[in-house]
């Protein structure tokens, strides 16, 4: 018996991050299955796992209080599980299908982008917002809701507070926006072409897309689908961006290792390889699958560093930026339709 305890304390020693990566996957088990519980129930899921990990964590923290043995396993679940997601992510990208839309398409999608992060940023600064949940809301607005989030806190050092607060308001917008959305198709006079662009344009996630074109036809359902790979593509020449611009603002010369880190470079290889054809069909699926549970994973110990009062203290002024961008991406939208699309 002296020998076990001995041997689970130089496993602990060994390994100080175990008892706080295992807490994250116990929060994102519940999470997973709140998710499935949901969609038993009511045919869908309202909130998605990832979603789910963050509020349960920061519930977790809030009533639980883990004890300090915790933190580092947290800290490390949080930052590098996230950014070995970001590079998977980058496996599901294929520049084949954006060849196929067009280049004024494509650059008119990258300009809305650019437009939407340039829009929402401002506005959060305008709220008296922090430049970092500014940053992190106009990139989940003007790309891919949660995932862009995720994939931009690890090269700005977003904390937990900023991440989970974000994501909270941009998640909650995501559902309204599935709901509201097909009810503009008729209010703007779309056809269906026309409101799978809208939709792909302004929806956050690709399920969310699909669930508000689905109810309007299988055309509007293909294009807005396309219409938000080519949205998803340009996460990565955003973070290069934020990347190069955090990096070099912050010393006269970082360094590469430090203007370009390493999940950026293997996000870019990812995609690369995905796109040559490189990674076998049999592997996508399971990379993606991986690529979301490490994800769900990193939100859950974000959750579980997040501190609701601290969140409660700006939640006001991070929703209203959060609605206020997501009506720009809107209106940005909007306009591309009707000068682009016909």
């Amino acid at each position: 018996m002296p020998q076990l305890v001995l041997s689970g304390i130089s496993l602990r020693t060994r390994f100080p991050f175990l008892p706080g990566l295992g807490l994250s996957i116990a929060v994102t088990l519940v999470a997973e299955l709140t998710e499935r519980l949901e969609v038993l129930l009511f045919g869908h899921a309202w909130l998605e796992a990832l979603v789910l990990a963050i509020i349960l964590g920061a519930l977790w923290r809030h009533f639980g209080r883990p004890s300090e043995q915790y933190a580092t396993g947290v800290a490390w679940s949080g930052k590098y599980l996230l950014e070995v997601a970001v590079v998977l992510l980058g496996a599901s990208i294929s520049a084949e299908a954006v060849a196929g839309a067009g280049p004024l398409f494509v650059l008119g999608v990258a300009g809305v982008v650019a437009a939407g992060i340039a829009i929402s940023f401002t506005i959060g600064r305008l709220l008296g917002l922090g430049w970092k949940v500014s940053l992190l809301l106009a990139c989940g607005n003007s790309i891919c809701g949660n995932s862009a989030i995720a994939a931009v806190a690890p090269v700005i050092d977003a904390n937990g507070n900023e991440i989970g607060s974000t994501i909270a308001f941009t998640a909650v917008l995501g559902v309204v926006a599935v709901l509201l959305m097909p009810v503009l198709c008729g209010l703007f006079g779309f056809d269906f072409r026309q409101y799978g662009v809208f939709a792909g344009l302004t929806v956050y996630a690709v399920p969310q897309v699909i669930a508000a074109t689905a109810p309007v036809s299988v055309l509007s359902v293909g294009v807005g689908t396309l219409t938000k790979l080519i949205r998803v593509l340009m996460l990565g020449p955003t973070i290069f961006g934020i990347a190069l611009v955090t990096r070099r603002c912050a010393t006269a010369w970082p360094g590469i290792g430090k203007l370009l880190p390493w999940f950026i470079v293997g996000f870019l290889l990812a995609m690369g390889l995905r796109s040559f054809s490189l990674i076998p069909e049999s592997l996508q699926a399971p990379i993606a699958l991986l690529a979301n549970a490490l994800t769900v994973v990193s939100m859950a110990a974000l959750g579980l560093s997040v501190d609701l009062r601290a969140v409660a203290a700006s939640g006001g002024r991070v929703i209203a930026g959060a609605t206020l961008s997501l009506l720009a991406m809107g209106c940005l939208a909007y306009l591309m339709v009707r000068l682009i699309v016909h």
